[in-house]
């Protein structure tokens, strides 16, 4: 089966919303415990650093975070 790549790395970007810890002006940090594939595309979008590092965590861009928070609630929010 063929996969929308797109669809997996926002939902990929979305769960790193879960983990966003060392938040500033300049982004976030969050836990980098998922698809290396995915993550090398959204580091390739410019809306996290390099995952590749001995870190456990990843940088998120200003425009990453902000996309993060709002693909988490589009796709996992509940509809009042």
């Amino acid at each position: 089966m063929d996969y929308d790549t797109d669809k997996i790395d926002d939902a990929v970007l979305a769960l790193l919303a879960l983990t966003v810890h060392d938040e500033s002006e300049y982004g976030a940090r969050s836990w980098k415990g998922h698809d290396w594939d995915a993550l090398n595309r959204l580091h390739e979008k410019g809306l996290i650093g390099d995952p590749v590092s001995k870190a456990k965590s990843v940088i998120l861009t200003p425009e990453g975070l902000a996309k993060s928070r709002e693909l988490f609630d589009r796709l996992f929010g509940k509809e009042g």
